[in-house]
């Protein structure tokens, strides 16, 4: 035995897929951007309009819980309504295959030929999955839906990952305030630093570098903070006067 794993070997071929059904992945990257850009954009504002460091917390703090909720809220009823939509659509399908079961399975068949398998193969295939009336329904709603019946995300996973992610991006830009600093361009910095290393993080699941990544979701909120900083100074300087 020359101890090199056997390449044709099942038992030495492994490997996993990151979620990508839209679960507790998304939920937490999508919570984690928007709770930093978020609160930069506030922080910027609010410091841009002259707000002093007490102002900038509060005004921080109350962003960060009402974007917390409003984002597990959103997350919860978005995912949910989407598994009731899928259950509806399957029901639609099993009733389909009870009915109409040569049709259902002349259907599939079609299918196959199209991803390119022979005419035979398509139909032999197609008669052994409808063999099977669940396996049949699977099969069905993975093609014509693309989704798998057996593994939907949770609205409880989505919100709860929303809910902490966007409270621990909304806290980044408050960190220097509340260790007693009120400088606004020390808050920005450190926030830019949190939207850098976010998005470099985020390219573990792409396919994009991380260089891009970070660059690219610093710009974004770049973007939000000067637009809400010179809305800020405008409103700030007008109330002055």
């Amino acid at each position: 035995m020359s101890g090199v794993p056997d390449p044709e070997d099942p038992a030495g071929h492994d490997h996993h897929h990151a979620d990508v059904s839209g679960g507790w992945l998304r939920a937490a990257v999508f919570g984690a951007m928007d709770g930093l850009v978020t609160n930069i954009a506030l922080v910027s504002g609010v410091g841009g309009g002259g707000a002093d460091r007490h102002t900038i917390i509060l005004t921080g703090m109350a962003g960060l819980v009402a974007g917390a909720f409003s984002m597990a809220l959103g997350e919860f009823a978005s995912v949910d309504t989407q598994n009731d939509a899928v259950a509806s659509e399957v029901a639609v399908e099993r009733e389909e295959i009870r009915i109409h079961p040569g049709a259902e399975r002349a259907e599939l068949a079609r299918m196959y030929e199209e991803m390119g398998l022979t005419r035979s193969t398509a139909e032999a295939m197609a008669q052994e999955v409808h063999a099977n009336p669940e396996l049949a329904l699977k099969v069905h709603v993975a093609q014509e839906l693309g989704v798998d019946v057996d593994e939907q995300p949770s609205p409880w996973v989505a919100a709860v990952s929303s809910f902490v992610c966007f409270a621990v991006g909304g806290l980044i830009p408050l960190i220097s305030f509340l260790l007693g600093s009120s400088s606004l361009p020390v808050a920005l910095v450190i926030g830019a630093v949190g939207l850098f290393v976010l998005g470099a993080l985020t390219s573990r699941f792409t396919t994009r570098s991380w260089l891009l990544s970070g660059v690219r979701q610093l710009g974004f909120g770049a973007l939000a903070a000067g637009a809400t900083y010179v809305v800020g100074s405008l409103i700030g300087v007008g109330i002055a006067g």
